[in-house]
């Protein structure tokens, strides 16, 4: 009986904590998502490379401080900017 009672105190916990970590890799990815897409994207815009360095390094800040969630959503912002451009839009 306790054996089960502790083993699912770990499941339960393993489960609260997986979201965490998801928000942390997502604004990882997006990130590096970022950067590839600078690199293989080549002459932009000054205004455009200026927003995007700032932005990047908002992001960085919010992520370094364990802000996930507005460091997601700054790089889906640039993320968003930089495919419209690529589409000419």
């Amino acid at each position: 009986m306790k054996r089960t009672a502790i083993c699912g105190l770990f499941i339960a916990a393993a489960l609260l904590a997986s979201p965490v970590f998801a928000d942390e890799d997502l604004c990882a990815s997006n990130l590096q998502k970022i950067d590839d897409t600078v690199a293989t994207q080549g002459a932009t815009s000054e205004s455009l490379d200026d927003a995007v360095k700032k932005n990047v390094d908002d992001a960085k800040a919010a992520q370094a401080t364990g802000n996930t969630k507005d460091c997601i959503a700054i790089t889906s912002k640039v993320i968003e900017r930089l495919e419209k451009t690529e589409k000419g839009q």
